[in-house]
């Protein structure tokens, strides 16, 4: 997708506990009635949703979103008998919201910019060097076994270094906070030591629980 292309405001859908990064793919099962609205009117025009994490807030009808969120593509689209809709959001680019607009749909809405992101359009074709990558994954593996996920590692392979990264910060055990921070971080680079980081507080955690059994 071309910088030019992409809308300065988007209608978000603001889910707790859900992430998405560039470059992944998720699926999704809408059943509100106005993200009912808000999808149908997303496939008439150019078939883009930024996703977006609401902060813990006692203002339940409107809380109050975090700062970066990651504008989504529906990528597929299939109705249900019973009204809802099955769709697949593809990750396109994170973006910093600017200010919400008063509109007169039901679903939310925000004025965005995606400045300090663009290099997550640019396609990353560095291969996978499990020399940098080898501990992080080591430690991710054994973490995702202990908490009883499960990860098809040989198709991570054989994608590119920014997806792998992004799928394996986005599927992660991690805190929700944490996983915002990672969204957060400007490149791979950062994202990459950040998981290592947290990782080593996990690892610690469960070295140290092993111990005292």
């Amino acid at each position: 997708m071309k910088k030019e292309e992409l809308p300065k405001t988007i209608p978000i859908f603001p889910l707790s506990n859900f992430i998405i990064f560039p470059k992944t793919t998720v699926p999704l099962n809408i059943f509100e009635p106005r993200y009912i609205d808000m999808i149908n009117d997303s496939m008439k025009s150019n078939k883009l949703i930024g996703m977006i994490q609401p902060k813990t807030s006692y203002n339940k009808k409107e809380p109050e979103l975090h700062n970066v969120g990651c504008l989504g593509k529906i990528t597929s689209f299939r109705e249900t008998e019973d009204g809802r809709f099955l769709i697949e959001l593809k990750g396109i680019l994170r973006f910093e919201k600017i200010q919400e607009i008063n509109n007169e749909k039901k679903y939310r809405s925000l004025e965005i910019n995606y400045e300090n992101f663009y290099l997550d359009l640019e396609n990353n074709n560095e291969e996978l060097k499990f020399g940098d990558l080898e501990l992080i994954f080591k430690d991710l593996k054994s973490l995702f076994e202990k908490k009883g996920f499960i990860i098809n590692w040989k198709a991570l392979e054989k994608q590119s270094l920014d997806e792998t990264i992004n799928a394996l910060a986005m599927a992660s055990p991690f805190s929700l906070e944490e996983k915002q921070m990672l969204l957060e971080t400007k490149t791979l680079d950062i994202r990459k030591d950040k998981i290592s980081e947290i990782l080593k507080t996990y690892t610690h955690d469960v070295f140290n629980n092993n111990t005292l059994q």
